[in-house]
């Protein structure tokens, strides 16, 4: 299905005809971020969009990093801006930007299409009673790998981390013997942002080694065997992952993959599509399957972007039918099918023009299904703080800068200091 034939479907449902009867037309902004064809997919929504209401919506395009968007979207919120209409936030933000947000739960339409998506994105973007963000899309990180080099060097998908290093050793080694000099083994997100605490903390579950800080708030990071998890991930740089790889985050690791050079890869959902796209070395060669186990089975980060009307907005009433449009049934259709975007709503999982264009989805909604949150919910406002500690003592573990259990030590220090009496 083309977006052109997806977005016609958009038109006949009841939900854009009464998009389409809005009084007055308005200029609207929406800011996002974005990886891939993200950008490519949003525009094409909003002329539709556009055509159907007579508003106007311009898209505020920020850095692929979640870390830097989140930045500039505290300044713009804190100072009161009324420019930007709608934001694309992280699943982790809903504590820290709840404030300046308004409540989607008072608009009729919105409380009605909050009951139709997974109830804990719903959850998660509930702060005191006070529903911020309705879902876009949901994710979860998955292991692509290259089936064509396992059935080369007969290997079995990894079940384990230590399978995965052993597997990418011997693909790496016989691929550079071959004359690939460039060939990796294995390539993910290390550089100091939100993306390495997403995998650091895959690392830590799949070993039982908690979750940084617990759901009733304790600090549970230093122990032994987060060291190991930790120590286990350091020993692959500059063995089967390049020493540039505390540099990659998600594009970075993508464009090394989607060159064919490298064997196994941890991202997210949208590179599944993109690495399938007719211009990829890596094009039908791969697989995806739930991430490597520690001993205490396969862990994926809950990830996912959600769509918040500022209560800054001039134009409130259009802003809220926006993020209704672009979080409907059939637009989370049409993105599935054109990008790879992950639904929301449990229904779309069980579509069978979306499982036959992209058959991965299927088996994302396992992965998604396992996942495991970050700890914003427990720590709260503070939530950034405690990840940027955290990031920064796996990005010093990953770089030879002391042992995890000296760096894993301080974090706890730290932690302790920045949580004071309690998390706020």
């Amino acid at each position: 299905m083309k977006i052109s034939r997806a977005l016609t479907c958009l038109a006949a449902g009841a939900t854009l005809a009464t998009l389409a009867s809005a009084a007055s037309a308005a200029d609207l902004q929406i800011v996002s971020g974005a990886v891939g064809r993200d950008i490519q997919v949003l525009r094409e929504n909003l002329d539709r969009f556009e055509k159907m209401t007579g508003n106007k919506v311009t898209i505020v395009e920020m850095p692929s990093s979640s870390t830097d968007q989140f930045a500039q979207y505290r300044l713009w919120l804190s100072a009161g801006n009324s420019d930007i209409d709608v934001y694309r936030t992280d699943i982790i933000w809903a504590p820290q930007i709840a404030a300046h947000l308004l409540d989607l739960s008072k608009y009729e339409k919105a409380a009605a299409a909050a009951k139709e998506h997974f109830p804990s994105i719903i959850q998660s973007q509930t702060v005191n009673g006070k529903l911020v963000a309705l879902p876009y899309y949901t994710d979860a990180p998955a292991l692509f790998y290259r089936k064509d080099l396992l059935e080369k060097y007969k290997l079995d998908v990894p079940k384990t981390w230590d399978d995965l290093a052993k597997a990418a050793k011997t693909i790496q080694d016989g691929e550079r013997k071959a004359g690939a000099g460039n060939f990796q083994g294995y390539v993910f997100q290390a550089a100091a942002y939100e993306g390495l605490t997403c995998n650091g903390l895959e690392w830590l579950v799949s070993h039982g080694a908690g979750h940084i800080v617990e759901a009733d708030g304790t600090i549970s990071v230093n122990n032994p065997k987060a060291a190991a998890a930790l120590e286990q991930a350091a020993s692959w740089i500059g063995t089967i992952s390049p020493e540039g790889v505390l540099g990659y985050k998600e594009e970075e690791a993508r464009g090394v993959w989607q060159t064919g050079n490298a064997a196994f890869m941890r991202n997210w959902p949208y590179a599944y599509a993109l690495s399938n796209s007719d211009d990829s070395a890596v094009k039908g060669k791969f697989g995806v399957a739930a991430l490597p186990s520690g001993g205490a089975g396969s862990a994926a980060t809950l990830g996912g972007w959600n769509l918040a009307v500022s209560k800054y907005s001039k134009h409130p009433k259009e802003a809220v039918e926006l993020v209704l449009f672009l979080t409907s049934a059939e637009a989370q259709k049409m993105r599935a099918i054109e990008n790879n975007n992950l639904p929301t709503r449990p229904a779309l999982y069980e579509d069978q023009e979306i499982l036959k264009a992209q058959p991965s989805i299927g088996l994302w909604k396992d992965i998604f299904n396992n996942s495991t949150p970050r700890p914003s919910a427990a720590t709260k406002a503070d939530y950034n703080e405690v990840s940027k500690e955290f990031w920064d003592a796996v990005h010093a573990t990953l770089a030879g800068k002391g042992s995890a259990k000296r760096n894993l030590a301080r974090l706890e220090a730290r932690l302790k200091r920045l949580k004071g009496s309690g998390w706020k």
